[in-house]
């Protein structure tokens, strides 16, 4: 009998991560494609089929059996019903995404939020394993959180748990997309960050790589554009704490790629507005950006029975 694998599918909004997963975590082969999100959601839905069944026809020709296939996509995510129900990224308004990719692969195929899912493997097999609340909190354009407890992601009633990063920490600030001001996102993602840098010194196209670079290198506009952010991120992680009280914090996404420029200020920030709280760990991601497809892979596993 041959060995099984799953379909992993990580799709975001200019590019898919994809891969076939081995029952313990394993990576058999990977591969990367554009979403393709400038054609519309219709094209973006046949490209995730089309890929996802040259995956299963790859792991065969490897002698190997695909079992279950697992998809993350960002936006809005109905996981019961497996519907991608809205995506600003990919243009998805409830797309039977599930139903589509199962009867075209004919395998069972769970469906799942990008960042909730890149939580649910960084719980388990990155930065929060052997923990059992996990708080996973994405810092890349925009800013959202996955919750795990006891190796279970949590989805809420809507398919909408987690946007953190609309969580007003700065009232009349930033305005944001979602029509609030002051969101998180707005004042603390490597897009706002980057954007208030640029305001300040007219230098268009500065990115939150740059401010953190030249504030290590003692730049003082930089270095205070970036306590700004550090500043709000510690006010919009102090409220995470107050709801879910979970034992570590996992910080991944772009930012994170400031390690300890990143860390030691929020861990700091943090510490000074503890009242009553308890103090989680705040540790930086593992993964990396293989965290979404591994997640995706997880899912597929449980929604066999079978955890890696």
């Amino acid at each position: 009998m041959s060995e099984t694998v799953v379909i992993a599918l990580d799709v975001g909004g200019t590019g898919m991560k994809c891969a076939l997963v081995r029952p313990d975590g394993a990576v058999h082969h990977e591969e990367r494609h554009p979403t393709r999100a400038e054609r519309g959601p219709e094209t973006v839905t046949e490209n995730i089929l089309s890929i996802a069944e040259g995956l299963a026809g790859r792991a065969r020709a490897d002698g190997l059996t695909p079992v279950a296939a697992g998809i993350a996509v960002p936006g809005v995510v109905d996981e019961a019903s497996g519907v991608a129900v809205w995506s600003s990224n990919v243009g998805f308004r409830d797309v039977p995404l599930r139903d589509l990719a199962a009867r075209r692969l004919e395998l069972p195929v769970a469906l799942g939020h990008d960042v909730r899912v890149g939580a649910l493997a960084e719980a388990r097999l990155g930065a929060g394993r052997g923990r059992r609340h996990v708080l996973f909190v994405a810092i890349g354009t925009g800013i959202a959180s996955g919750l795990v407890v006891d190796g279970a992601g949590y989805s809420g009633a809507h398919g909408a748990a987690g946007e953190i990063g609309h969580v007003t920490v700065r009232p009349g600030g930033q305005p944001c997309g979602c029509g609030l001001r002051g969101c998180l996102e707005t004042e603390a993602s490597a897009r706002a960050i980057g954007r208030r840098y640029a305001e300040l010194t007219g230098e268009s196209g500065a990115t939150a790589f740059d401010v953190a670079t030249r504030a290590a290198a003692g730049e003082q506009l930089a270095a205070q554009v970036w306590r700004d952010a550090i500043e709000a991120l510690a006010d919009g992680l102090l409220t995470a704490q107050a709801l879910y009280d979970v034992g570590v914090v996992v910080l991944g996404g772009g930012l994170a790629e400031a390690r300890d420029g990143l860390l030691t200020p929020v861990r700091e920030a943090f510490a000074r507005r503890v009242t009553f709280h308890r103090t989680p760990e705040i540790v930086r991601a593992e993964l990396g950006d293989t965290a979404g497809c591994l997640g995706s892979a997880l899912l597929a596993l449980d929604c066999l029975g079978t955890l890696a």
